[in-house]
């Protein structure tokens, strides 16, 4: 399939200005920072603020993500309209982040990142997103999002899929 096509996606470097639309680049490149327990540590403060709908709470949980090889078919995105969604990853391997603007309730054409393997996301609400995608092993993240009783979760099965083509190196 060429690389022109239109169902096909390649993904470009994650950084906060291409990915400001959707959601923050949890990440320290970029944000300011002190120096906490006797200057043996720094934080960088305050980098995102999840935002959960008062129906609910904001919760920690762990998510456990099979990796994906090249190509991919993106058949399927998602959001959430009861709060932001943040993703921690819990090794330093690059990911893929896929998100696409709302396009009066369905996805636009969507866009891909690879991250750095130390960056995380935070996705708005109703932000349309791609599943959690590991491409070089199973991996674990910590995820801060709505917990509660209404139901947070939409998806969009793509009519037409997309191929995620290997970035170039």
């Amino acid at each position: 399939m060429s690389k022109n096509n239109d169902s096909s996606l390649v993904p470009v470097p994650l950084t906060q200005a291409a990915f400001s639309p959707y959601g923050d680049v949890i990440e320290t490149s970029g944000n300011d920072s002190f120096l906490i327990n006797n200057g043996n540590c720094s934080r960088f403060h305050n980098v995102s603020q999840p935002l959960i709908d008062s129906s609910g709470v904001t919760g920690i949980s762990l998510f456990e993500a099979k990796h994906y090889a090249f190509p991919i078919t993106l058949k399927l995105l998602e959001r959430h309209p009861l709060g932001s969604q943040a993703f921690l990853p819990m090794s330093d391997k690059p990911y893929l982040v896929i998100v696409a603007a709302d396009e009066n309730g369905k996805p636009s054409k969507p866009l891909v990142f690879i991250t750095d393997g130390k960056q995380g996301v935070n996705y708005f609400k109703n932000t349309w997103h791609g599943v959690l995608t590991p491409i070089y092993q199973t991996a674990l993240f910590a995820v801060v999002d709505y917990i509660g009783t209404e139901n947070n979760l939409e998806e969009y099965d793509l009519p037409n899929p997309y191929v995620i083509t290997q970035p170039s190196s």
